[in-house]
């Protein structure tokens, strides 16, 4: 279970199925498992049986449990199974059930650091190990530390956070410095809005990042390791936690590691939700015990990180993929990707589509593929008007523009970033003006406040989109919108900051049009900032039936000599419920 199932009501399914288990006598094993990604099918219900297919029920009620179970363990039929992992011929209703390798959304992915995500018991040490866990760390003990940071940078593996720096030259400028001790850091703080990668694989596949971040202590020559988080994601702090516990109470954290002479230790520090506080170097500051401020780089935390000592701070996807490409090679992790990005990179798919989840492809597939083969597209009747990509910080694009491929070149050169592998699907019934105002008000409440750029800049960036939004913006706005955007982008402290103007830049240089009608004819194109609206009452098709004045929250609607209704304007809220 995981915080996405759990929000669906996977705990009370659980119960039920204990419940149910018990009272039809079966003798079965419950366990848990973390999650597939698949958002749209939560919560899920997998059974297997001797002889029988895997199955997968999908949406499940608590209601829905003791037939599923009867119908699966006592008549074997599978007919009302949501996907089947293989065919087996021994259950009836096989043939009305497709196989999940089949589904587009599955067939689609190609499941490499997220392979274990919604298979295997996350809490359980066992369960990673004969999945093939730490045969990485065995192959880097193997190998010795530079030929572990050799294979790192032979794989051509960037990190997954949204910088894309080479993870091997970080790995091998800090082993290289001279002074001690050094250390490793796990970065699964994740501040953006409805983005949820780390939060998936630290909830999912926990023993990983663990592993990966052993690792990465044993190339560089650190003996203490940290993973930060923040203390709002429970379950993230507990999994991870938990598996620390378990690996060093298996004696693969601690002293001599497998046999080795290598001594590794590593603990959880939680921080608060704030968005600046996954920024590397405030990271750095708040594991401190200090307050999570930013500062100014260089010196890199390579060369002076935590406490002034060199230090290598990743992303937990990052790391998960290190610890990948140390069990199954080079090859595997580099035979997809592109000429400048190898392997594969998780992306977090909301907004308008029909399949809302966390998929897995190779770098450089194209936005339509996600969005449209694997997210399934945007619901009945609705049109994608743009996709916002890159997180918080990144931007918008229009829908002409769903060939371009997710890669990091290819993105700037677009205006946008892949950032941490945020996407969300914007339709036309969304005003871009109010998309850009919205992520601007984010980073404006999120910034630190340390720089006058980030601080100043993004609330006058704000106050200047509140007024076209209202109506009162003028052409002038918009090249002060510009300009304003361009110093803080190349002045702030830290990259949040200098990111944060790109939702502006980009909806101005796709989305002119848009802020041309706020600002000229005081019109909103898609019907959403409401101070651009007016209602009013067609007196000749009123029917005097009184509907609209009952159902108005504000009372703005009311009866005028003639028996009709009319609207006061001063009162109306523009709801929309008349």
């Amino acid at each position: 279970m995981t915080s996405c199932t759990l929000a669906a009501g996977a705990e009370a399914v659980y119960h039920a199925v204990e419940d149910a288990v018990k009272k039809m006598d079966l003798e079965t094993t419950i366990t848990i498992s973390g999650c597939y990604g698949l958002d749209f099918i939560d919560p899920w219900l997998e059974l297997s049986a001797k002889g029988m297919p895997t199955a997968i029920y999908a949406n499940v009620k608590p209601s829905d449990v003791p037939h599923i179970l009867e119908e699966y363990f006592v008549k074997r039929n599978v007919s009302k199974a949501f996907a089947l992992k293989e065919k087996t011929g021994a259950a009836s209703g096989e043939d009305e059930v497709p196989l999940l390798s089949e589904l587009r959304f599955w067939a689609k992915q190609y499941k490499w650091v997220s392979r274990n995500c919604g298979v295997v018991n996350p809490e359980s040490l066992e369960e990673y190990v004969a999945s093939g866990g730490y045969r990485g760390l065995s192959r880097a003990f193997k190998l010795g530390p530079e030929a572990t940071i050799e294979e790192v940078l032979k794989s051509g593996l960037r990190g997954r956070g949204g910088a894309g720096f080479p993870t091997g030259i970080k790995w091998r400028i800090t082993r290289q410095q001279a002074a001690t001790p050094k250390y490793v850091v796990a970065n699964a703080h994740e501040g953006d809005p409805g983005v949820f990668v780390n939060r998936l694989l630290a909830e999912s596949d926990p023993f990983r990042i663990v592993e990966g971040l052993t690792i990465a202590g044993y190339a560089i020559g650190a003996n203490q390791g940290y993973i930060f988080t923040d203390a709002e994601k429970l379950l993230v702090a507990k999994r991870l936690r938990k598996a620390v516990e378990e690996a060093r109470r298996y004696g693969l954290l601690g002293k001599n590691i497998l046999g080795s002479d290598f001594d590794f230790d590593i603990e959880v520090v939680l921080s608060s939700g704030a968005y600046v506080s996954g920024e590397e170097t405030a990271v750095l500051v708040a594991i401190e015990g200090k307050v999570a401020w930013p500062s100014q780089r260089p010196p890199y935390p390579s060369e002076k990180g935590l406490w002034g000592k060199p230090t290598v701070i990743n992303n937990v996807e990052t790391l998960a993929h290190a610890a990948m490409i140390m069990a199954e090679g080079v090859e595997k992790f580099a035979a997809v990707g592109t000429e400048r990005t190898k392997g594969t990179k998780m992306f977090c798919v909301t907004g308008a589509v029909k399949r809302v989840g966390v998929y897995e492809v190779p770098v450089g597939t194209s936005i339509r593929v996600l969005v449209e083969e694997l997210a399934g597209g945007p619901p009945q009747g609705v049109r994608i008007k743009a996709v916002h990509v890159g997180d918080s910080s990144g931007g918008c694009i229009p829908a002409s523009l769903l060939d371009l491929p997710l890669d990091y070149e290819t993105l700037q050169g677009a205006g946008v970033i892949l950032g941490s592998g945020g996407i969300a699907v914007i339709s036309e019934e969304n005003c871009v003006v109010d998309v850009a105002r919205y992520f601007l008000s984010f980073s404006s409440a999120e910034s630190c406040g340390k720089c006058v750029p980030c601080r100043v800049g993004l609330h006058l960036m704000r106050s200047i989109l509140d007024r076209i939004a209202k109506g009162e913006g003028v052409e002038e706005d918009l090249e002060v919108l510009r300009q304003v955007a361009e110093v803080v982008r190349s002045t702030s402290l830290c990259a949040l900051g200098g990111a944060a103007p790109n939702p502006v830049l980009s909806t101005l240089r796709y989305f002119m049009d848009e802020y041309i009608a706020h600002i000229r004819e005081k019109r909103c194109p898609a019907l959403v900032c409401s101070a651009l609206i007016k209602y009013r009452i067609d007196e000749e098709k009123c029917i005097e039936c009184g509907q609209c004045a009952m159902d108005c929250p504000a009372h703005a609607i009311s009866k005028i000599e003639s028996g009709k209704y009319r609207i006061d304007e001063s009162l109306c809220i523009k709801c929309g419920i008349c």
